[in-house]
């Protein structure tokens, strides 16, 4: 049990509204889970809570948190529960609150899918799933994955692609054709995918612009300073006009340079040239500029030497207001650059986001961009209070988890939902348990995700948002400021106090001038900073004279030395048995974790190093799976089942761990082989002479028959299991070949749901589709953990390397957004010659967001460590970078009291080190071998028998009944009238869910924008019967009861019927004082003539529907019903049929 400090108790107050500025270390999560804790306590909901947290990993660590909690306190004893609860609420529990607790596990167990802890695309999932014509999307749509979303941009970019190679698009050709011209293939796939990295923000601009291009590209004009009518050439037709040129003051101060020594004559004969050859001045004027210009267009210190300067100074200046008459043409030129790159580029992004939005149309799914897209969408034109009220009949408090990574839509998306705590009747009174909340908390300084959008500065302006909105309101709005870690030690606190001690760097982190002060709940513990030496590159001599390359030579290469380095630090801490002190124990690899800014040489560097000495590593924190030894057997299998004849591939799979073929059999099969004859052609014919061959042989024709017939996924399941393929890659690379295979399962599966199936799609797919799988490394696991600083935000170890501290970040984008007011628009910077006026502005500010962002990036990194801090570095032939680490980290360890500079080995190393409280002088590990209890004698039992079926079976499931036989011949027709009749069916369903929340007047308006969505393919004729049949059931008088204020429609069931459990949804619920109605809708099914006649299935279903709801209300007569939907025929069916079923 941990007591909470004051500010913790303050933060979780469920009767205020509170804003949580936590510093890394201070336990945010704690405090979050202990206010939805408090609020249960206090009284609300579990199903009005909201939670909304910045990954899964988080929602499920919270959620975790939580249910844990709630489900011992169950079973916690009289005076325990009460000691719990006054840890939690920060005073004596009242009695009705000790009843209480015990209640709340069921009552969360009782919310339709738990807690709503999920993230903020999660939540928007959910509310577009309720609302899907509203937010004009169709139902039952799905979720594009990353690789899907990346594979539909790659081809919406090919299907343009092709388009221009037909010549079907002549101005996309030429913005592409002048695009293309600037880069070279690989910068212009870059440029490819930072454009489409962009479309959330692009289709928010093009949709401000009505997606007219036309008109996007006349504000951009607009915004540029340049008229509808000027091009290029009409700016430099009006620069060579007499009439905005003084060309007679001009030409004399050019006959008079003409006086002087030989530069000026140059200089006065190229204007005198330029001014009398009227017809050329366009074409001339890039050389006459440089009469005035230097090359980096900057007007020349001298235009004329001291004696001509002295001789005629009214000539002098007029020459300087031509140059700067010149550089204003100059700067209009590269402005128009600016703009035709600009108007390229978004002309390419416009066509592939509407060929992207189109695929996803036909396609019936959305991305994660359009979440949030089509939610703001939808809480801006609805009010959002119905829209909460619907979802659950409302919600009343809101937290969000790191609050700083929230992106400004997402925020606008919070705010409108949040809208009516503050708005009259909705905020009601806070001295009422049913006071509606808001909780954020986040620490600015740990705002590193802008690649996602997130803008820090966002997390202090809606504190300022809510705050007034509260105060507005009159209601509590409580800031409260947590900067006590229970993470690290003072040495490692005060050393990022150090660090970021000057207002600069303090304002570059949190964007204020307030001192940067961490305190510490380990004030006495021991802790420890040492900064090492950088490794600089040694210069390398040419041999001599020429040697071998098979002759291995040392490496060179400072990041190798540094891996080393530290690798052998690691290695002299473990086999030395070196104590942690806050452990009391030996150090182990477990608890050293290595940091990176990015993925690149050094880890593999690293990693190599540690396991060359013997040294438990958790590898890298993020996987290419293509890269993956196991992935690639699998493939080379999968190719070879697609072209046998492909000696090399088949080569591969010979001697993959599939087939294990030793070398020599394999050179002897390869090597006596005819001109023509392949690999494969080989092996069959040679089966018989050795026992390998045979295996080998029967073993891949196997699986290239499995191939033809099956999909990609069962095709793989078939080879690791059946085929004992898992076990055999287990076998020769080891345990850690499962997380790389099952995703690879995992990804076969989500290709077969969004694709049509078949194995050269998948392999196409699958390799294109540059897949990163992120491991979990919350713990050490006994392992060294090498992350970047990003994977590691959460985390936390007790020693922490910092090597990759003498690089910083720079600025490679050249896609800008240009904000002013709360217009904004995107610029395409090219290079230097386009960084002008809006577009330099553009720049700068996103320059010094980069740099603003590599600092908070080190915060990150330094505030990992619990007790030890170690920094060190390598440095390129060019010496450390300009706002490098390593200078901001040993420039504050040098200047802080208690450093001392120690000589190790030969090296300077500057430590700090302070506190002496250490968990005793223990040399072995804590728990020894005669501590290790016997397991007790129930845990070698063999368990009982689970009860069948293990898991819920639906209604029409819970006995098996004849299958139907049809001819082969018919099925595939078949098929087709099942889809069209179960897609008819679906809308008839949906439109009978949410028609009767609104007014009868909008019905049809509804019923026929909702139909008329190209994703349902329907005809006029389709949609006036589906409009027919629903109204007709909806205006029915007899049917009037079951669409009342007292019903629902998909409602869940789950419950015991005899020894089965049950999982099904009732289409609709009616529950009136006296009776409960379930009605389950029956669409294209030829109706029953009576109730009889009606289909046993049918009669089983609802008995078992019936017996449930019985157990829920044994006070009401329960009846069901039939409502065939062709005729609008409600039928019941009598209790004498339904008692007939037993379970």
């Amino acid at each position: 049990m941990v007591k909470q400090t004051a500010e913790q108790l303050r933060a979780s107050n469920p009767n205020a509204s509170v804003w949580v500025g936590a510093s890394a270390g201070t336990g945010k999560t704690f405090v979050l889970s202990n206010r939805v804790l408090r609020l249960m306590l206090s009284g609300s909901r579990p199903d009005k809570i909201l939670c909304l947290t910045y990954t899964n990993t988080a929602a499920a660590e919270m959620a975790i948190r939580v249910n844990k909690r709630l489900s011992t306190w169950i079973t916690m004893d009289e005076a325990e529960l009460y000691s719990e609860l006054e840890s939690v609420l920060g005073k004596a529990p009242e009695k009705d609150q000790l009843l209480l607790a015990r209640k709340l596990f069921a009552k969360v167990l009782d919310v339709p899918g738990g807690l709503k802890i999920q993230t903020i695309h999660s939540f928007c999932q959910s509310l577009l799933g309720r609302f899907p014509v509203e937010a004009g999307i169709a139902p039952n749509f799905d979720l594009l994955d990353d690789i899907t979303i990346n594979e539909q941009l790659r081809l919406s970019q090919d299907e343009l692609l092709l388009e221009i190679a037909y010549g079907e698009r002549d101005e996309l050709s030429k913005s592409l054709e002048q695009i293309s011209s600037m880069h070279a293939e690989s910068t212009f796939t870059d440029l490819m995918r930072g454009l489409t990295n962009e479309r959330g923000g692009l289709e928010t601009l093009f949709k401000r612009n009505s997606h007219s291009f036309d008109r996007l590209i006349a504000s951009l004009k607009s915004l540029l300073g340049f008229e509808k009518k000027d091009t290029r050439k009409s700016i430099l037709e009006a620069a060579c006009d007499d009439e905005f040129l003084n060309s007679t003051e001009i030409e004399e101060a050019a006959k008079k340079l003409l006086t002087g020594t030989k530069t000026d004559q140059d200089r006065g004969a190229l204007i005198f040239e330029w001014l009398n050859n009227t017809d050329n001045r366009i074409d001339g004027f890039g050389i006459y500029k440089g009469a005035f210009l230097t090359a980096k267009n900057e007007i020349r210190a001298k235009l004329a030497t001291k004696k001509i300067s002295d001789e005629y100074p009214l000539d002098l200046e007029m020459l300087f207001k031509e140059a700067e008459r010149v550089m204003f043409v100059i700067e209009r030129l590269r402005k128009f650059s600016l703009f035709e790159n600009t108007s390229n580029i978004l002309r390419i992004g416009f066509e592939l986001i509407n060929k992207y939005n189109q695929r996803k149309k036909s396609r019936n799914v959305v991305d994660y961009d359009d979440l949030i897209g089509k939610v703001s969408e939808l809480v801006q034109k609805i009010d959002a209070s119905w829209i909460l009220f619907k979802l659950d009949e409302g919600i009343d408090h809101i937290l969000i988890d790191e609050a700083q990574d929230t992106n400004p839509a997402q925020w606008d998306i919070i705010r409108k939902i949040s809208q009516e705590f503050f708005d009259g009747a909705g905020a009601r009174d806070e001295s009422d348990n049913g006071g509606r909340t808001i909780f954020a908390v986040g620490d600015i300084k740990q705002s590193i995700y802008s690649f996602q959008k997130a803008e820090p500065r966002k997390f202090d302006e809606n504190k300022r948002y809510f705050i007034k909105q509260a105060h507005d309101a009159g209601l509590k709005f409580v800031e409260v400021p947590m900067n006590l870690s229970f993470r690290s030690t003072a040495a490692v606190l005060d050393t990022v106090d150090k660090v970021f001690e000057h207002e600069e760097k303090r304002f570059a982190i949190s964007f204020n001038d307030a001192e940067i002060i961490h305190d510490t709940y380990r004030k006495d513990e021991h802790g420890l900073v040492e900064v090492w030496d950088t490794i600089e590159p040694p210069e390398v001599k040419e041999d001599e004279y020429w040697s071998p390359p098979v002759i291995q030579k040392a490496s060179h290469d400072p990041k190798q030395i540094v891996a080393e380095k530290i690798a052998d630090q690691i290695k002299n801490w473990i086999d030395s048995k070196k104590i942690l002190p806050s452990k009391g124990r030996p150090i182990t690899a477990g608890d050293i974790l290595i940091l990176v800014q990015k993925r690149k040489e050094f880890v593999h560097y690293m990693i190599s190093s540690l396991k060359m000495r013997g040294i438990n590593v958790a590898g890298l924190d993020q996987m290419v799976l293509t890269e993956q030894l196991p992935v690639m057997d699998l493939m080379a299998v999968a190719n070879f089942t697609l072209l046998p004849s492909d000696d090399l591939t088949l080569a591969v799979v010979l001697k993959s761990p599939f087939i294990g073929l030793e070398e020599e059999d394999l050179f002897d099969l390869a090597n006596p082989r005819g001109k023509n004859e392949s690999l494969w052609q080989a092996l069959l014919k040679r089966r018989n002479e050795r026992d390998s061959f045979r295996k080998a042989a029967d073993a891949l024709t196997d699986l290239t028959n499995y191939a033809d017939f099956y999909p990609p996924f069962d095709f793989f399941t078939y080879l690791l299991s059946a085929r004992g393929g898992r076990q055999k890659l287990i076998a020769r690379l080891g345990e850690q070949i499962n997380d790389p295979v099952d995703e690879f399962l995992n990804q076969a599966m989500k290709y077969e749901q969004n694709n049509i199936s078949s194995m050269q799609g998948f392999l196409n797919w699958f390799t294109k589709g540059d897949i990163k799988i992120k491991r979990e490394m919350d713990q050490g696991g006994g392992m060294v953990r090498v992350m970047t600083v990003h994977g590691a935000k959460g985390l936390q170890a007790p020693i922490v390397f910092l090597p990759d501290t003498c690089q910083s970040s720079g600025l490679k984008d050249n896609l800008y957004w240009h904000k002013e007011g709360l217009s904004e628009h995107l610029l395409y910077v090219r290079n230097e010659e386009t960084r002008v006026d809006i577009a330099k502005t553009a720049f700068d500010e996103r320059k010094r967001e980069i740099e603003n962002e590599n600092k908070r990036l080190l915060y990150v990194a330094m505030t990992r460590a619990e007790d030890q801090l170690y920094v060190t570095g390598w440095e390129d032939k060019r010496g450390r970078k300009d706002g490098n680490w390593y200078d901001l980290i040993r420039n504050a360890v040098d200047n802080m009291y208690g450093t001392e500079e120690i000589d190790v080995k030969g090296e300077l190393v500057l430590r700090l080190e302070k506190g002496t409280k250490t968990a005793g002088d223990v040399k072995t590990p804590l728990i020894k071998d005669d501590q290790v209890k016997e397991l007790p004698s129930w845990a070698f039992n063999t368990p009982m028998v689970e009860p069948m079926p293990s898991k819920p079976l639906s209604p029409s499931k819970i006995d098996e009944d004849e299958e139907v036989v049809r001819s082969p011949l018919k099925i595939a027709e078949q098929m087709k009238q099942d889809k069209r009749k179960y897609h008819r069916g679906r809308l008839i369903h949906k439109l009978l869910e949410i028609l009767p929340n609104k007014n009868s007047d909008e019905w049809q308006i509804s019923i026929e924008r909702y139909l008329k969505q190209d994703a349902h393919e329907l005809s006029i004729e389709q949609i006036a019967d589906i409009e027919n049949e629903v109204l007709e059931i909806l205006n029915s008088p007899s049917l009037e009861g079951l669409f009342g204020p007292n019903s629902r429609s998909e409602v869940p069931i789950v419950g015991q019927v005899g020894d089965f459990t049950l999982s099904g949804q009732v289409d609709r619920l009616a529950v009136h004082n006296d009776e409960v109605l379930i009605i389950d809708y029956k669409t294209n099914r030829p109706p029953a003539r009576s109730p009889e006649m009606v289909p046993k299935i049918y009669q089983r279903q609802m008995a078992a529907y019936k017996a449930v709801l019985k157990e829920v209300y044994p006070d009401k007569t329960i009846k069901c019903f039939l409502l065939w939907t062709d005729i609008a025929e409600l039928m019941e069916i009598p209790d004498e049929l339904l008692n007939k079923f037993t379970f």
